[in-house]
């Protein structure tokens, strides 16, 4: 009796052991990827001090069934329409998932801007934006960026940034926070994880799902066009 309840004792030990272990490094991580990346936050009427940059860089998210952009994509879309008539930038790349004929981000978050006055031809659409991280790295190797302002809400701005100085891309971000979103608690954990997920692939640098031919956001965005 005495054997089994010591060995249940190091069974527990191991166990918490093992939590506490695992719940420190993703504290530690979390805090790494904040303190990089919340150096680069800034307001709309700051992001005027670094215009013109190469592009803005709009981060998709879900769209509902009827076609029209979820409303955090929407108030995304809004704020570099916005970032665009002030003349941050006269470039918007518009990054989603776009990975089956019957989703489709990208197309809607285009036709929002051109629908509030954003020429067409100055719009790209980047198809393969499957994850923060292959956003970023496509706008870098395959539309050119070098410098630009990156639209999201605030609780994924800070990996978004963080992955922007470990990719070799001047960025600064601006959040699209108008409201307060349901199912937001359910995003801050998943969040968390992501953000310990994107310290690893910020050190292996992996190649995204799709590459190609360079396509300079300096040119037509029209060229990024599928309909």
């Amino acid at each position: 009796m005495e054997k089994k309840r010591r060995i249940l004792m190091a069974v527990v030990t191991l166990v918490l052991t093992v939590v506490i272990l695992i719940s420190s490094t993703v504290v530690v991580l979390n805090i790494y990827v904040k303190t990089v990346g919340g150096k680069y936050i800034v307001t709309a009427e700051e992001a005027k001090d670094y215009a013109p940059t190469d592009c803005i860089l709009v981060l998709g998210c879900g769209v509902n069934e009827d076609g029209t952009p979820s409303a955090m994509l929407r108030d995304r879309l809004e704020k570099s329409v916005e970032l665009y008539f002030t003349g941050v930038s006269d470039r918007i790349i518009m990054s989603g998932d776009h990975g089956k004929t019957d989703y489709d981000e990208v197309n809607v978050m285009k036709q929002y801007a051109i629908d509030r006055g954003v020429p067409s031809e100055k719009i790209f659409m980047d198809h393969a934006g499957f994850s923060t991280y292959e956003s970023i790295y496509r706008a870098k190797e395959i539309f050119q960026v070098r410098n630009m302002v990156v639209i999201t809400q605030e609780y994924h701005i800070y990996r978004a940034l963080f992955l922007c100085e470990k990719l070799g891309v001047t960025a600064y971000g601006v959040t699209a926070d108008y409201y307060i979103y349901a199912g937001q608690g359910g995003r801050e954990i998943r969040e968390m994880l992501a953000r310990c997920k994107d310290v690893v692939t910020s050190i292996t640098k992996p190649e995204p799902t799709y590459l190609g031919e360079a396509i300079p956001v300096s040119g037509n965005g029209d060229i990024t066009n599928d309909k």
